[in-house]
């Protein structure tokens, strides 16, 4: 028999999730003051009818109610007339389906940390273009490569939370990993 979370595991995990969750949202929805609704409200709902759950299951349904609050205030947008096309349906024309299960992040080489203030202005500004290029990807895709890559959650949890397939899921990550690889070879950042 799992062991329900006590309040106090509830509230830890809504503050360790919060400022990931906000960053999630505000990529979602590039408006800071819809993604602190957005957060708020996914707070409130996952407290409101899931907080007699076990404590390892709080993050898969956090996850799964962001989403799908997300949604929610784009079909919201959509109903009052107020939509605006925030992500453009840009996939690479020279995507080859050989190259599919290229990963970006596999290629990564992982450097020493240091502290040298050149070193970690240059670190402030390659995740400065990281976030912004991830804010240029089409909504599956980003959502697809944040939950997996950010949230370190794997296929299956993804396509749970994402509602689709685990090979959709990959696809979706393949393209946003070509996207983003293509963005920041534009801007100068060798991989």
């Amino acid at each position: 028999m799992a062991i329900l979370a006590t309040r106090e595991e509830l509230s830890d995990f809504l503050i360790e999730v919060e400022r990931r969750a906000y960053k999630q949202a505000l990529f979602a929805v590039h408006d800071e003051h819809a993604a602190l609704d957005i957060i708020q409200d996914s707070m409130m709902k996952l407290t409101a009818k899931y907080a007699a759950k076990p404590a390892e299951e709080l993050p898969l349904l956090y996850q799964r109610i962001l989403q799908n609050t997300i949604r929610d205030y784009y079909r919201r947008q959509k109903v009052r007339s107020l939509w605006s096309t925030l992500f453009s349906a840009f996939i690479p024309s020279d995507q080859d389906k050989n190259q599919e299960d290229f990963d970006i992040l596999e290629t990564l080489q992982v450097k020493q940390e240091s502290n040298q203030p050149e070193t970690q202005l240059e670190k402030t500004q390659l995740i400065d273009l990281i976030e912004n290029a991830i804010k240029n990807l089409p909504v599956r895709q980003r959502e697809a490569f944040i939950l997996r890559y950010w949230e370190e959650m794997s296929v299956a949890e993804t396509a749970e939370i994402m509602n689709c397939s685990e090979g959709s899921v990959k696809t979706h990550c393949s393209r946003a990993a070509h996207t983003l690889a293509s963005i920041l070879r534009d801007k100068g950042v060798k991989l």
